[in-house]
C-alpha cells in the first residue's frame, strides 16, 4: 500500500484506536515516527512504544493511556505541517496548545521535541502536531 503522508497515517491511526478505546495500535515503522512516539510518550500522552522485528518491514506498536476509568489522557492529535504546506515557527512563536494543557510537537535541529523543550532550549522548527 502507498502512502503519500505516512505521519497522517500514524496520527489517524492513533487517533481512531482511542476514540473506539483500544488498548494498542500497531503501523508500519520509521525513524521518524519512532522519534514523535518518544515526543510524546515524554509528554504523557502514550504509556509505551516499542519497535517489533519483523518481515518485511518493521512494526511500530504503541500502548495508548487512559485514565482509572477508562478516560481519554489524549483527546485529540492534529497533523499541523502537511505535504503541501509546512509550517514553521520561531521559539518565540510558539503558542500553548489549548492554555498549557496542550502540547506542539516540532521537528528542530536538535531533534524531534515538544514545544516545552524547544521553548527551554530556545529553538524553533518545523510543528509537526498538536496534542490535547
Amino acid at each position: 500500500m502507498s502512502l503519500n503522508d505516512p505521519i497522517a497515517d500514524m496520527f489517524t491511526r492513533i487517533r481512531n484506536a482511542n476514540r473506539i478505546g483500544e488498548k494498542s495500535v500497531a503501523m508500519p515503522s520509521s525513524t521518524i515516527k519512532v522519534a514523535i512516539a518518544d515526543a510524546i510518550k515524554r509528554e504523557g500522552y502514550i504509556e509505551d512504544f516499542k519497535v517489533e522485528e519483523s518481515q518485511p518491514a518493521a512494526i511500530l506498536k504503541i500502548w495508548l493511556k487512559y485514565g482509572p476509568r477508562r478516560e481519554k489522557v489524549m483527546q485529540n492529535i492534529q497533523r499541523v505541517s502537511k505535504c503541501g504546506c509546512r509550517w514553521y515557527a520561531g521559539v518565540e512563536e510558539l503558542d500553548p496548545v489549548m492554555n498549557g494543557l496542550g502540547v506542539s510537537i516540532l521537528s528542530t535541529n536538535k531533534g524531534i521535541l515538544s514545544d516545552r523543550e524547544a521553548r527551554k532550549l530556545g529553538v524553533g522548527g518545523e510543528v509537526i502536531c498538536r496534542i490535547w
